[in-house]
């Protein structure tokens, strides 16, 4: 089976979380994110420069955890996709962008935070699924690493 891949993006919340209903009725979350950026300089030193912000917005069951764990300042990182649309500023017809996410989390590498596993009390009896595996020839380090 094909490895499943998906746009990311990582930054931090740079406005306050905010909440909608569309017209389906689903929530909808909107805020305003920055994406820092930096220089590499020739010592082999960096220089950070100005962040760039951008929109990302997040639905149903996404948004609505993301409404309740997430605060202007925190970083994150998400999985989805980029959303291009048409929008009338002053007059004009300007084409614009937003990240719609579909995983959202917080950025391990820079957030310290607490797991909590109690609703994953009932899955820990249950086994993952195995698979079979064959090597033929001399045994190498992946196999002797799996245990054939």
């Amino acid at each position: 089976m094909a490895l499943h891949t998906q746009q990311s993006i990582s930054g931090f919340i740079a406005s306050e979380p905010q909440q909608s209903i569309t017209e389906n009725g689903d929530t909808r979350l909107y805020v305003r994110i920055g994406q820092p950026h930096f220089r590499r300089n020739e010592d082999g030193t960096f220089t950070e420069l100005e962040p760039s912000f951008h929109d990302m917005v997040a639905y149903r069951a996404t948004a609505e955890r993301a409404l309740s764990r997430f605060a202007k300042g925190d970083s994150f990182i998400a999985e989805g996709y980029i959303r291009t649309f048409s929008i009338e500023r002053d007059g004009q017809v300007v084409d614009a962008e937003e990240f719609v996410a579909k995983k959202l989390g917080h950025d391990l590498a820079r957030t310290n935070y607490e797991v909590d596993r109690t609703r994953r009390a009932a899955a820990i009896g249950r086994k993952a699924p195995t698979r079979q595996v064959s090597v033929t020839g001399p045994r190498n380090a992946v196999a002797s690493a799996l245990g054939v």
